[in-house]
């Protein structure tokens, strides 16, 4: 015969079951738990054999490299001496009466150019008063009035344009980087300087720009 089990022992294994599958599904809750600390310890791991700073090291290392392998552009340099004006191999240093007379010629370029433009202001002045009034001229007189203000504009132009460039080239001096390439940075040679005073550029570099157009 099979004997029936009491009431009270189906309740007792019942219970036992429950408590074995709360067992189970709290399981992965233990395992979250522990992976916060591991977590924290391996940063304290960190922050004790300094790994965060290697990486700086490292990082700072790459950015100056990065900067040292840039090659600058030569700075022009400041004269406090005629002789130190920048001359090519080869050629004699500016003597301080070389640098005055060359001071001497800007300066009196200059004057000339400013009196030139005051001429040219005037005469164009005079010939817009004339194209307004001369509302009898002939065709002819009216073309001949158009080329002459176009002409004399063209002039202002002109001039303008050189005494901007005499007037750059005079400061030039007097900062001490007169005759230095605008665009390496190399001395343009003092002959040049002496026969062009205006130039900003090397023989090399004019030639490029000219072939540029």
């Amino acid at each position: 015969m099979v004997e029936k089990k009491a009431p009270g022992e189906k309740t007792s294994a019942s219970k036992a079951a429950a408590r074995k599958t709360a067992s189970k599904k709290t399981t992965p809750k233990k395992t979250g738990a522990t992976a916060a600390p591991a977590t924290t310890g391996a940063a304290e791991a960190a922050d004790q054999t300094g790994a965060h700073t290697v990486v700086a090291k490292k990082s700072a290392a790459g950015t100056r490299t990065a900067g040292e392998d840039a090659a600058p552009v030569p700075p022009a340099r400041g004269a406090t001496a005629p002789g130190d004006l920048a001359v090519r191999p080869g050629e004699d240093p500016w003597t301080p009466e070389e640098v005055a007379s060359a001071r001497d010629g800007l300066t009196g370029e200059i004057t000339r150019l400013r009196n030139e433009l005051e001429a040219s202001g005037l005469a164009l002045a005079g010939l817009m008063r004339d194209s307004g009034d001369g509302a009898g001229d002939d065709e002819a007189d009216t073309g001949t009035k158009n080329i002459t203000r176009e002409h004399e504009m063209q002039l202002a132009a002109n001039a303008q344009e050189m005494l901007d460039q005499t007037e750059r080239a005079l400061a030039r001096l007097e900062a001490g980087t007169y005759g230095l390439c605008e665009v390496c940075g190399k001395p343009i040679g003092k002959a040049r300087m002496q026969a062009f005073p205006r130039a900003t550029l090397c023989v090399e570099d004019k030639q490029k720009q000219e072939r540029r157009g």
